[in-house]
C-alpha cells in the first residue's frame, strides 16, 4: 500500500494509545448537508443554538422584548440539550468494535493498520447514526470561537435581565441578573442592579441562585469543605472534600466526552513537508482531540467569574482531603488519599514522611498497610501520563502546539529537545504558586515618580518608600480651609438637587449613602441659579490644579488628558453599621481587573482600561472611618493606609502595582474630589469640555492654572470609547457597564 510509504515517523504516532482517540474525528471528515436547515423546523431534532441566540440577539436590539425572551431561553436549553445528547451518545458508543481489538494485537502490519481503522469507523459510524437520531445536521456543526465566548461569560443572561425588566418579570431578571454576576463578579453596573433587585416587591431570594450551578457544583463543595475545615468540623470537611474530588473527577470526564463527540474541523493542508496525507491529518486530529482533553484540567479548575485556573485542583483536594480525614480519625482513608496524591508528586518529602508516619502508627494493621491509591484516580493519572506522552512526542515530530496544564507533569514524559524550555515554564508557574513570597512588581505604566511640586505650599508626605509602593504620593497643601469649606457647602446644594449617580443609595455598600456631582452638572446647576458660579468654577480649577502637580511629580512623557472627574460623598446611614464588615469600596484596580487567587489582573472591559493615572483630593476628616488603604495583588495585604484632611492629594498609576479600596464610612460624612486621567486623547472627559463650552457660549473664561499640553500631533477627536477594541469579545463583555468607579 503507497500510502505509508515515505511516513514512518507518523506512522509510530499512531501505535496502540492514540488510535483508541481516532473514532471521533472519522465522524465529520467529509461534508454535511442541511447547513440552511431552519431552527424552528417541526423535525423534532435539537437545532443549532447558535441560530437561536443570533436571532434572540436581534430581537433585543429590535425591542421585540417577548421574542426576544423566547429565543434566547430556547437557546440555552437546546445547548444543554445537545451536550446530554454528545454524552449519551458517547456512552453508547464505547462498546463499539470491541470485537475488532483482539485483532490490534495479533495483526501485523498493514493488515493490523485495517483493523484498526474497521475499529475506528465502526465507533465513529455508532457516533454518527446516534447523534443524527436526535440532532439537526446543522446542529452537529462547530459553532463559533464568539459564541462560545459568549455562552462561557453568561452573556445570555446579561441580555436576558434587560428582556425581562421590560415585560415587567422582575423575579426573573434579578435571576438572570445574579446569574450572570456570578461569573462577572466586578461587572459594577450588574452589581447595582441586584441591589435594586433586592429591594423590589415581588423579588424573593429564590432569584438569587445561580441557574448554572449543577456545572459548577464542584466549587460549592469546595467552599463547604473549607467551611468545615475552618470550624474544625473535620468529619463534616472529609465528606465534602471526598464529594469534592469526585465531582471534578465527573466535570472533567464530562468535558472530555464533549471533546470526543463534537464535531471537528480538518487541519489545513500544510503543503508538501506538512500533514497532507489521510494519517498525516487523522494524527493531527487526534492530537488535537488529545489536547482538548487535556484542556479539560483547565476549564474545571476555572471558577466562574475568574480567568485563570485554580492550579493544580485535583491534587490540593486530595490534599485537604488527606488532612481532614487523619484529623476526623479515619487513618485508613488518610493512607489512601496520600497514596493517591503520591500519583501525582511520588518524591514529595511531606508526603513519604507522612506515609512512613502512618506505617508506624498503624503496625500491625496489615489490611491498613495494604491500601491501594483511589482506582479512580490512578486511572486519571495513567491515562493522563499517556496523552502527554503522545502530545509531547508531536510537539517533538509533527509541528503541534501544546500547553501542559498540569504542574505535576514528570520530567521524564517530555522529550529532552523540549525539556529546557519545559523546565523555564513550570519555574515560572511554581514561583508563582510558593506562597508569603513577594512577587517583584514593575510598573509599565510609563510614570516615574519624584519630580518636582510646581505649587507653593504644596509638600510631599509620602512617597513611594513610605506608602511601601510604586508610583505613590501624597501631597498636603493643595486646598486650603476656605476652598475645601466653598466645595463642601457645594456638595451639600447640588445634592439637595440630585446627585450624579441616578439617586442611588450606594454603588458599592447598601450602609452607606452616596451623592455625587460632576462639572457639567454643576456648571447646569450653576446657570440655573441653583449654585453660585465661582463655586462650579472652583470644582473645575481643582481638577486642573491637580493635573499639573501630578504631570509635573510623576514626569509623565505625554500629554495627561482628564478622563473623569467625580465629586464624592460617603454618609454613614444612622442605625445602619452595627456589626458591620464590609469596606465602603472594595480592593481593586482602576484599569484591569484584579484576580486575587492568581495575583494577576486583566486589562479588559468592565475595567477601566485608558486610565493612566488615579488621584483623590480630600475635603474633609469629620468621620469615621472612610480611610484609603493600598493592598498587595492579594487584596488581603495593607501595605500603606491614608487618612484624609481638607487639602490632602494621593495620586497613582491605575494599574495592577495599586491595588486599593476605601474602609467603611461609620459615621458622618466623607467628600472627596476623584480624578482619573489618561495620556490618548481620544478618551479625554467630553462632557468636562461640554463644561466649558456652556462657560464659553456664556462669554465666560474658564481658568486653567498650568494647563498640560499634549506633546504630539494634533487631530479631531473621536467620541469616548472603551479602551478595548471593540471586537464581539468586548462588546459581549461589558455590554451594560456601569459609567464610573469611584476612589
Amino acid at each position: 500500500m503507497a500510502l505509508f510509504a515515505n511516513h514512518n515517523s507518523v506512522y509510530v504516532a499512531l501505535h496502540i494509545p492514540l488510535i483508541h482517540y481516532l473514532f471521533s474525528f472519522f465522524d465529520f471528515t467529509s461534508p454535511v448537508a442541511g447547513i440552511g436547515a431552519s431552527a424552528g423546523s417541526a423535525s423534532g431534532l435539537i437545532p443549532s443554538y447558535d441560530v437561536l441566540y443570533y436571532t434572540g440577539v436581534r430581537a433585543y436590539f429590535s425591542e421585540e422584548w417577548e421574542k426576544a425572551a423566547e429565543l434566547l431561553e430556547k437557546s440555552m436549553t437546546t445547548r444543554e440539550a445537545l451536550f446530554r445528547t454528545r454524552r449519551q451518545c458517547h456512552e453508547e458508543c464505547l462498546p463499539a468494535g470491541h470485537d475488532r481489538l483482539p485483532k490490534l494485537d495479533t495483526e501485523n502490519g498493514n493488515v493490523w493498520d485495517l483493523w484498526a481503522v474497521d475499529w475506528v469507523q465502526r465507533r465513529a459510524e455508532c457516533v454518527r447514526f446516534c447523534l443524527g437520531r436526535a440532532v439537526t445536521p446543522a446542529g452537529q456543526l462547530p459553532v463559533s470561537a464568539d459564541i462560545e465566548y459568549e455562552f462561557s461569560t453568561r452573556n445570555p443572561y446579561n441580555f436576558l435581565q434587560v428582556v425581562y425588566w421590560n415585560l415587567g418579570k422582575v423575579q426573573k431578571a434579578a435571576s438572570a441578573a445574579h446569574t450572570f454576576f456570578v461569573a462577572n463578579p466586578s461587572h459594577l453596573e450588574m452589581r447595582n442592579n441586584i441591589e435594586k433587585y433586592r429591594r423590589m416587591e415581588g423579588v424573593t431570594e429564590d432569584a438569587f441562585q445561580d441557574r448554572e450551578m449543577e456545572t459548577e457544583k464542584h466549587w460549592v463543595l469546595y467552599d463547604s469543605a473549607l467551611t468545615s475545615e475552618a470550624s474544625s468540623d473535620w468529619t463534616h470537611a472529609m465528606e465534602k472534600w471526598r464529594e469534592c474530588v469526585n465531582e471534578t473527577l465527573r466535570q472533567t470526564d464530562e468535558c472530555r466526552a464533549q471533546c470526543e463527540v463534537a464535531s471537528q474541523r480538518l487541519p489545513e493542508n500544510r503543503g508538501e513537508d506538512g500533514m497532507g496525507g489521510v494519517f498525516e491529518k487523522a494524527a493531527a486530529l487526534s492530537l488535537s482531540l488529545l489536547s482538548c482533553q487535556q484542556a479539560c484540567v483547565t476549564q474545571v479548575a476555572t471558577r466562574p467569574g475568574r480567568i485563570s485556573a485554580q492550579e493544580d485542583l485535583l491534587p490540593t483536594q486530595l490534599e485537604h482531603l488527606h488532612s481532614a480525614q487523619f484529623k476526623a480519625g479515619d487513618l485508613g482513608g488518610a493512607v489512601r488519599s496520600l497514596r493517591s496524591l503520591l500519583l501525582f508528586y511520588p518524591s514529595d518529602k511531606d508526603s513519604l514522611s507522612n506515609l512512613e508516619l502512618y506505617t508506624e502508627t498503624l503496625g500491625g494493621d496489615t489490611e491498613a498497610h495494604g491500601t491501594k491509591p483511589s482506582q479512580e484516580i490512578a486511572r486519571y493519572v495513567s491515562r493522563s501520563l499517556q496523552e502527554k506522552k503522545l502530545l509531547y512526542f508531536g510537539m517533538e515530530n509533527l509541528n503541534f502546539n501544546f500547553t501542559d496544564p498540569d504542574l505535576w507533569t514528570p520530567e521524564e514524559v517530555v522529550p529532552e529537545l523540549l525539556r529546557d524550555t519545559w523546565r523555564a515554564e513550570k519555574e515560572v508557574l511554581n514561583e508563582k504558586m510558593k506562597g508569603g513570597e513577594k512577587e517583584v512588581e514593575m510598573d509599565d505604566s510609563g510614570f516615574y515618580a519624584g519630580g518636582p511640586v510646581p505649587q507653593v505650599g504644596v509638600t510631599i508626605s509620602m512617597d513611594d518608600n513610605s506608602l511601601n509602593g510604586t508610583n505613590r504620593v501624597m501631597l498636603d497643601g493643595v486646598l486650603d480651609q476656605k476652598e475645601c469649606d466653598t466645595v463642601l457647602r457645594l456638595a451639600t446644594t447640588a445634592a439637595s438637587a440630585g446627585d450624579g449617580y441616578r439617586e442611588r443609595r450606594s454603588p458599592h455598600t447598601p450602609h452607606e449613602k452616596f451623592e455625587g456631582l460632576t462639572v457639567l452638572r454643576a456648571v447646569k446647576l450653576a446657570q440655573d441659579g441653583m449654585v453660585n458660579q465661582s463655586d462650579a468654577k472652583l470644582l473645575h480649577e481643582m481638577g486642573e490644579r491637580v493635573r499639573t502637580l501630578l504631570h509635573s511629580y510623576f514626569r509623565s512623557p505625554s500629554g495627561l488628558h482628564f478622563s473623569d472627574t467625580h465629586l464624592v460623598c460617603r454618609s454613614a446611614i444612622t442605625g445602619d453599621q452595627e456589626g458591620r464588615l464590609d469596606l465602603s469600596h472594595p480592593v481593586h484596580v482602576d484599569n484591569c481587573l484584579l484576580e486575587p487567587e492568581t495575583r494577576q489582573c486583566w486589562r479588559e472591559p468592565p475595567a477601566f482600561t485608558h486610565r493612566d493615572l488615579s488621584a483623590v483630593l480630600y475635603l474633609n476628616d469629620d468621620f469615621d472611618g472612610g480611610e484609603l488603604f493600598f493592598t498587595d495583588r492579594d487584596a488581603k495585604t495593607v501595605t500603606a493606609r491614608v487618612k484624609p484632611t481638607c487639602g490632602r492629594l494621593v495620586g497613582f498609576s491605575s494599574g495592577p502595582v495599586n491595588p486599593h479600596g476605601v474602609t467603611a464610612v461609620t459615621a458622618g460624612r466623607r467628600c472627596a474630589l476623584a480624578l482619573w486621567f489618561t495620556k490618548e486623547k481620544h478618551h479625554r472627559d467630553m462632557e468636562r469640555e461640554e463644561a466649558e463650552a456652556l462657560w464659553a457660549a456664556d462669554g465666560q473664561s474658564v481658568t486653567k492654572r498650568g494647563e498640560v499640553k499634549e506633546e504630539g500631533r494634533e487631530g479631531t477627536a473621536s467620541p469616548a470609547r472603551s479602551g478595548r477594541s471593540q471586537s464581539s469579545r468586548s462588546r459581549g463583555r461589558g455590554r451594560v457597564t456601569g459609567g464610573k468607579d469611584e476612589l
